[in-house]
């Protein structure tokens, strides 16, 4: 399992991956920041990103946050972003 460190960007035109920032993947989510929508995009963008289930995705800290750090089962922390950057 590994984890990724994230900067979301909510209230976005579409989905998509920005880039890096700092030592996180910066991501765009079009859904906005109510009742827990965008941390709901942002778990099912990166499974979908991943090519893995959405179940396979969790949000370890940054409920509230810009800065998230989710974990990603069956793939390690380097290979996630590695995929997520490529894209």
């Amino acid at each position: 399992m590994g984890t990724l460190k994230l900067r979301i960007v909510p209230n976005a035109k579409r989905d998509e991956v920005v880039g890096e920032y700092a030592d996180a993947v910066k991501l765009k989510v079009a859904a906005p920041v109510v009742e827990g929508k965008a941390n709901a995009a942002v778990l099912e963008f990166i499974a979908e990103k991943l090519g893995i289930h959405p179940r396979a995705v969790s949000l370890i800290a940054g409920e509230k946050s810009r800065d998230k750090i989710v974990a990603v089962e069956s793939v390690d922390s380097d290979e996630a972003r590695r995929r997520l950057l490529a894209q």
